[in-house]
């Protein structure tokens, strides 16, 4: 546990300010803990990211977190990130050729599904701190720790019914629901010091569908590490894992927040 807090107080104190400052260190810390992720993403599979296929996932990657007010750059040579995306599989289809299926089809699959998987994430993060404003970032934030802390104590206090156990046996029903009261409850309080741009009816209605994705996208996040039998994704942040790890509700909550605003 003390290793936990530590690491936690470490990152908030490298991770809050870029986020609070924006512009162009916050994109570089973004496509940082987008690039760890995919490498620990792919790494659950075998694969490498020092690697035709791991380099060629890596630069997908890149393209497709180019923020909408630097999208002029690819637009000026000509291309949309479409374009280059569909370039980039054929080269993937190709190379299991020149490989003669050792790099095979469903490597090409987990390998785009996991540049997707990291890469919308990541990207909305983007586009809302840049578009909407630090207040809704930290919204999201506070939204997360408060279902996790309350999904935690709550389930551990009260908890019975088991929510998921072949994906994740600790948490339960009861945990599940008081994540989601504890995330309302913050993100109301939250009115009082920040402009949210909500109704307290809609914010109520938001909060509680980003709190239930939240946890799903933290159960994703379990099964795919259960189906690849590793316990974290990876070993960079002491105590808490890996960045997908630490980032998986955000992957889920940050889109939805986008399309929700």
């Amino acid at each position: 546990m003390k290793q936990r807090i530590i690491t936690a107080i470490v990152a908030a104190a490298v991770f809050l300010p870029i986020i609070l400052y924006g512009k162009s260190p916050f994109i570089i810390l973004m496509y940082l803990i987008a690039s760890v992720s995919l490498y620990e993403a792919l790494k659950m599979r075998g694969h490498k990211i020092y690697s035709i296929p791991g380099l060629l996932s890596l630069a997908i990657l890149w393209v497709f977190l180019i923020p909408e007010i630097y999208i002029g750059v690819i637009h000026y040579l000509g291309y949309s990130k479409i374009e280059l995306s569909f370039f980039a599989v054929l080269i993937f289809l190709t190379y299991t050729v020149i490989t003669k299926n050792r790099f095979t089809f469903d490597d090409v699959g987990y390998s785009l599904l996991s540049i997707l998987y990291v890469g919308i994430g990541y990207y909305y993060f983007m586009e809302i701190r840049l578009e909407e404003g630090v207040q809704f970032v930290f919204y999201a934030l506070f939204i997360i720790w408060a279902t996790d802390s309350g999904a935690y104590f709550i389930g551990k206090a009260i908890g019975k019914k088991k929510l998921w156990p072949h994906i994740s046996p600790n948490k339960t029903v009861e945990g599940f629901l008081g994540g989601v009261v504890c995330a309302v409850i913050v993100g109301v309080i939250m009115t009082f010091f920040s402009d949210l741009e909500m109704s307290i009816p809609k914010l109520i209605v938001v909060t509680a569908i980003l709190s239930i994705f939240g946890q799903m996208g933290d159960l994703v996040e379990s099964a795919l590490k259960r189906h690849y039998k590793v316990k974290d994704s990876g070993h960079l942040l002491p105590g808490h894992g890996g960045m997908l790890d630490r980032f998986d509700s955000l992957l889920f909550v940050l889109p939805l927040l986008y399309f929700l605003l």
